[in-house]
């Protein structure tokens, strides 16, 4: 849940507290992984548009997606890095300067290619933690992440 509180000028995600410019800092900080696909075929103005949509989408991403679908990311990773990916990828698709890169943009050409990636990452993925899983496991038990995974696996205790 996204709230504002009024007084103190804070953003509050989930168990974060922000302040309004530290979120509009995080939000700039998204934008590096949409802009990475998009450097080299873009010009500066481009590289804006899509960096100001890849903000509000990574965020939207990290903080509302992942509870709608379910899954676990702790650090946002998916949010951040695979949601921006995916919109620089295409808005490359859109932006993309002849006179830069020396080729015209395709939005088609980029959803290809985001396609073939996304199921890519996928398998490869799904057959490493299928290893993992065999070998050492993926998850820890319910009461060493009850009590903490710095007491119970690393013996790091604050005395």
């Amino acid at each position: 849940m996204t709230f504002i509180h009024g007084p103190t000028n804070q953003l509050s995600v989930s168990h974060l507290a922000l302040t309004i410019p530290e979120t509009v800092y995080a939000m700039f900080q998204l934008t590096f992984a949409a802009i990475t696909p998009a450097s080299g075929f873009v010009g500066p103005t481009p590289a804006v548009v899509i960096g100001m949509v890849a903000g509000v989408v990574c965020f939207i991403a990290a903080t509302s997606l992942k509870h709608v679908l379910g899954y676990d990311d702790s650090l946002d990773a998916f949010g951040v890095h695979g949601i921006g990916g995916i919109v620089g990828a295409l808005l490359t698709g859109v932006f993309a300067s002849k006179e830069i890169s020396g080729l015209d943009g395709s939005v088609l050409i980029q959803l290809k290619g985001v396609a073939v990636t996304v199921i890519y990452g996928f398998a490869a993925s799904f057959i490493i933690l299928k290893v993992i899983d065999m070998t050492v496991g993926l998850r820890v038990t319910e009461e060493q992440e009850r009590e903490g995974l710095d007491i119970s696996l690393h013996g790091e205790s604050i005395e």
